[in-house]
């Protein structure tokens, strides 16, 4: 586990209440990747009377900085952040998404200069402006070579979407091989389709996390997350605590893992 930038929170009882937790799940198994999906910006946005949706994003930004952080320090190897998908594109409007592109592409070019932490875009480029195509890519080269924490920004993402584009490549691979459709139903199997996703090679998550309460997936990780554990937070997006965490790691080592057996 590592040391400890700064802490987070604040209140005597709180830090109190923060530190019992670090030490109870010190020797616990930690998950290897977690995924997240913050939601609840727009309506923290609402809710602390702010002008634009696009306060709620710079706001989940932050928070995002902070949860990887989290991760990090805890000896996280993997984690993927939800930030915008498919769905958000064709959605959401103009305005709000001009905000939302501006926020990701700011995000990613922070993380990518913070620890030895790497970057990698997970997703579709198609409906994504030319500048946050920069940022990614910019990201991901600045860092390709770094060893630490592997993290995912998933962002014109469809867990449908990536389904089929890993069937369509596994399609036109073996198109170009010149083999014939009855071989490649002989070769088709679940770990061949787990290779040509957009995270293929990487570890499925351990733990998803979703908060603002809501309770679906909302196209998230599909495949990837067939055997994963959920955790519930009812705090919006803006609000998650590190006690929030914690325990949401704290209750994932407590659970009985069976993968279906």
């Amino acid at each position: 586990m590592r040391k400890r930038e700064k802490p987070f929170g604040s209140g005597i009882l709180y830090g109190l209440y923060q530190k019992r937790l670090r030490r109870e799940i010190a020797e616990l198994p930690v998950p290897g990747h977690i995924a997240i999906i913050l939601d609840g910006n727009r309506r923290w946005a609402r809710a602390n009377d702010l002008e634009t949706a696009g306060h709620g994003y710079r706001a989940g930004a932050a928070k995002f900085r902070e949860f990887l952080v989290w991760c990090d320090d805890l000896g996280v190897k993997v984690t993927t952040l939800y930030l915008l998908s498919t769905d958000n594109l064709l959605g959401r409007a103009p305005d709000e998404l001009a905000d939302l592109f501006e926020v990701i592409a700011d995000l990613a070019d922070d993380l990518s200069h913070y620890r030895d932490w790497k970057v990698q875009h997970v997703g579709s480029l198609e409906r994504l402006p030319e500048a946050l195509k920069a940022s990614l890519n910019a990201a991901e080269a600045r860092t390709a070579n770094k060893t630490g924490m592997h993290i995912n920004l998933a962002i014109g993402y469809g867990g449908r979407r990536e389904i089929a584009d890993a069937m369509r490549s596994i399609v036109r691979q073996h198109a170009s091989e010149g083999k014939s459709i009855d071989a490649l139903a002989e070769i088709l199997t679940p770990e061949l389709i787990a290779k040509h996703l957009y995270t293929g090679g990487q570890p499925d998550p351990d733990l998803v996390i979703r908060t603002s309460g809501e309770q679906r997936m909302s196209d998230f990780m599909l495949w990837q997350s067939a055997y994963s554990e959920f955790y519930f937070v009812e705090a919006l997006g803006p609000d998650l605590r590190e006690v929030d965490f914690l325990r949401a790691v704290r209750d994932y080592a407590g659970r009985q893992r069976r993968f279906g057996q």
